[in-house]
């Protein structure tokens, strides 16, 4: 669950996010973890446990076939061979681990479904720099959006407290009839052109007409 969601289930109105947002971060002061980095951490926790485990086993054949030189050297070999085989694999599925936390982390804000959106990326053009930073998938994720937008939140226009002039052409305006954008020569023409929109603005900016 990311933040906006939870913000959204508890339901926080728009206008106050960015507060709620504020507090919770200054709340917990640097030390959320992501569950995505919280996974990753944990699942090399685990194979580095696995790992010291076969180590032991190895150590402990190599302890029984300490009577024969030969039969030793062979399984050295055989042991060497396996832990870089052992070694090679780890940091692979490790590499994949984060690249995929990375890629959750960065369509979590968009995409309607992190999983889904997430399994359309092709890793196989992705870089991982070692600043934990993604090459590659921006433009992956820009051509998603155009061909598959519906996989995306829309984005909400930003709301303007003016007026569009009559005619609907031009841009919004800010209300002249507002205390901080009080402006009579705007309050004459708009009773001259508009006089239905002016007595909806006046009510609007508290002013009784």
């Amino acid at each position: 669950m990311t933040l906006d969601e939870l913000l959204a289930k508890l339901g926080i109105a728009d206008e106050k996010k960015a507060n709620a947002t504020a507090e919770i971060n200054s709340f917990l002061n640097g030390q959320y973890v992501p569950k995505a980095r919280f996974n990753e951490v944990n699942e090399e926790k685990k194979k580095l446990t696995e790992t010291v485990t076969e180590r032991d086993k190895q150590l402990t054949e190599l302890q029984k076939a300490g009577g024969d030189t030969d039969a030793l050297k062979e399984q050295i070999n055989k042991l060497q061979e396996a832990n870089k085989a052992a070694s090679k694999k780890f940091e692979e599925d490790m590499k994949a681990l984060k690249v995929d936390n990375a890629i959750r982390l960065a369509v979590s804000g968009d995409a309607q479904d992190v999983d889904i959106v997430a399994g359309l990326i092709n890793r196989q053009t992705i870089v991982l720099g070692d600043d934990g930073k993604l090459t590659g998938l921006q433009e992956q994720l820009e051509t998603l959006k155009k061909e598959k937008a519906f996989l995306f939140k829309a984005k909400e226009e930003p709301k303007s407290a003016g007026y569009t002039p009559k005619g609907g052409a031009g841009p919004a305006t800010k209300n002249p009839f507002a205390k901080e954008t009080f402006n009579l020569t705007e309050q004459g023409r708009l009773f001259r052109e508009n006089p239905e929109q002016a007595r909806q603005l006046a009510a609007e900016a508290g002013v009784v007409i």
